[in-house]
């Protein structure tokens, strides 16, 4: 994987535009990289709450920055923030952005349970759909359309196992939990920003989605 740069008196990715558009597995190239980048969100650059669930929106954004506070397999945490009802966040990375490499880019938190450890089957999930982009405005989307387990590239369905209080996982890995996403799956080489959005559902079936944030697993500035 070749080098991803950025100028290091610009802040994110900003010196000279967006990096350039290269070919699926390509990171972008011309720019350096300012020490190492955040692996955990760092910034909402803009968001909507939906009606309904409110929860843990008086302690917006911070409970969607940073490293997940997991309940582990089979309790859902409460250091979340709820979407609404088509309710959505976005989320950028700070001196960083994802690049496509081997496996799963990228993961995303909510706070979804299962009613045994052996049980993966029973979770209750509250699904979103995920989308990523390079510059804020242009998004590709996971195609969320799963009603019932497993519920494929939506987010909001695996248990978060990561708690920053009881077991920080810094960089982040698969162990952490939560729900993985490849750039590959999209023909992108890489992302800056990833908006999660609160599946409506039309019977009130699955719940709002209660966002713990997200984490880069193949960064560009590592």
């Amino acid at each position: 994987m070749r080098a991803l740069v950025f100028i290091a008196s610009c802040g994110v990715f900003a010196c000279s535009g967006a990096p350039p558009d290269q070919g699926p597995g390509e990171p972008a190239d011309g720019y350096e990289c300012a020490g190492t980048g955040a692996r955990f969100a760092t910034a909402v650059t803009s968001h909507h709450f939906g009606p309904g669930q409110a929860f843990g929106q008086d302690h917006f954004p911070e409970a969607v920055l940073g490293p997940p506070q997991g309940g582990g397999c089979c309790s859902g945490s409460l250091a979340v923030t709820s979407l609404g009802d088509g309710g959505y966040v976005v989320l950028e990375f700070d001196r960083d952005v994802i690049v496509d490499g081997p496996g799963p880019d990228f993961l995303v938190f909510e706070n979804p349970f299962q009613s045994s450890e052996s049980t993966p089957e029973t979770v209750y999930a509250e699904l979103g759909t995920v989308s990523v982009s390079q510059d804020g405005e242009t998004w590709a989307t996971y195609p969320c359309v799963a009603d019932a387990y497993p519920y494929g590239s939506c987010a909001g369905w695996r248990p978060v196992l990561a708690n920053a209080e009881s077991n920080p996982i810094d960089p982040p890995t698969l162990d952490a939990g939560g729900d993985p996403f490849d750039l590959a799956d999209l023909g992108l080489a890489w992302a800056r920003y990833v908006r999660i959005e609160d599946r409506l559902e039309a019977d009130g079936g699955i719940g709002t989605f209660d966002s713990d944030g997200a984490a880069i697993l193949n960064p560009g500035c590592p």
